[in-house]
């Protein structure tokens, strides 16, 4: 009773209403044990769907391992207008459910991992959030997926910074914190970590600094996490204790009323997921987002699995994540990523 959409197979709403509410539905859609993806064409009800049937559905697809996405076409019924609002994802194409298949498929555990986190984070305050999410950032570090990336990436040796890796400076009630390891697009390493959090550590503190503004040096705001650093702590359980020990997304959380950031050019990884905890962001019009975790065998461990939703939604969020795909900025301002766009920097 499955139907093909490109290369993916979707199920109707009712033959998927009827797989969710079995008993074996968690081992039927898990990446160890089953499908990595459950996919569904919400266009295609198959049945009348009863109200009980619906509410075990729903609560279902909060329980499976899978990431379940729902695909949008033509009228959606009574069924399918019952569960959209609880899918991971829900795609308006054929061709964008293969590409979230093919992503998934190649690293099912993560993105099991991703889905959990974000389908409970909505329940989870800003500090138990990012406890959470350093747990399963940590597991999964110590998993088979992560292990093939960490095989493949050549690693050049690691040097020390010949300056700070974050500018910070303070004019009257404002306090400036400048991102500047311009050299390597401004990668975040655990230097640049310290540094910021040493930065925020003093906002937090000083009740009159009236507004933090956050930016970066040279072409790219942030590019993401130094895939250098990657893997080079001595175990995944001392990596949860630091990255819960000294946390930049913490603080910022703290005193994100007072914090405006200015982004451009790449905004990868923690490139965005720190910058969405601010109370305003604003982008230059050459500005994208992206997040490459999966890719790696890893989920957003930045922060990104509490902020984000928090700005776009769960879903946005998962889509995002899951399809490891740009965002560029007018549609990152239309969803609320970047609250303003400005023009591009001169050349």
């Amino acid at each position: 009773m499955t139907r093909r959409a490109g290369a993916v197979a979707t199920l109707s709403v009712a033959d998927a209403v009827d797989r969710l509410r079995a008993p074996g539905a968690p081992e039927r859609f898990s990446p160890v044990a089953g499908e990595p993806l459950l996919a569904v064409e919400l266009g295609r009800e198959g049945r009348a769907l009863g109200p009980h049937e619906l509410a075990e559905a729903g609560e279902a697809l909060r329980r499976i391992p899978a990431p379940s996405v729902g695909l949008r076409s033509g009228v959606l019924g009574q069924g399918a207008k019952t569960l959209v609002d609880q899918f991971d994802v829900v795609v308006d194409t054929p061709s964008e459910l293969e590409r979230l298949r093919k992503r998934v498929s190649a690293n099912p555990r993560a993105a099991s991992v991703l889905v959990q986190l974000l389908r409970h984070g909505e329940t989870r305050d800003v500090e138990a959030g990012l406890v959470a999410e350093s747990l399963a950032y940590s597991t999964l570090q110590a998993g088979p997926e992560f292990a093939v990336w960490l095989t493949g990436h050549e690693r050049r040796p690691l040097r020390p910074d010949t300056r700070p890796a974050v500018r910070v400076w303070r004019e009257l009630d404002r306090l400036y914190l400048e991102l500047d390891r311009p050299e390597r697009h401004n990668a975040y390493s655990a230097g640049m970590r310290d540094a910021l959090c040493e930065g925020l550590a003093l906002a937090v503190a000083d009740d009159h600094i009236e507004e933090i503004v956050l930016s970066g040096a040279g072409p790219s705001f942030c590019s993401g996490g130094d895939l250098d650093e990657f893997g080079s702590l001595p175990d995944p359980a001392t990596a949860h204790a630091i990255r819960t020990t000294r946390s930049a997304a913490r603080l910022l959380a703290r005193c994100a009323q007072r914090v405006r950031v200015a982004v451009h050019g790449a905004c990868v990884g923690a490139g965005i997921e720190l910058p969405a905890f601010a109370a305003r962001v604003s982008a230059r019009e050459d500005t994208f987002a992206l997040l490459p975790e999966l890719t790696l065998g890893l989920v957003p461990g930045a922060g990104g699995t509490v902020s984000l939703p928090r700005r776009i939604g769960r879903q946005r969020t998962a889509w995002l994540a899951l399809s490891a795909e740009r965002l560029d900025a007018e549609t990152a301002r239309d969803w609320g990523l970047f609250d303003e766009l400005h023009g591009a920097a001169p050349g």
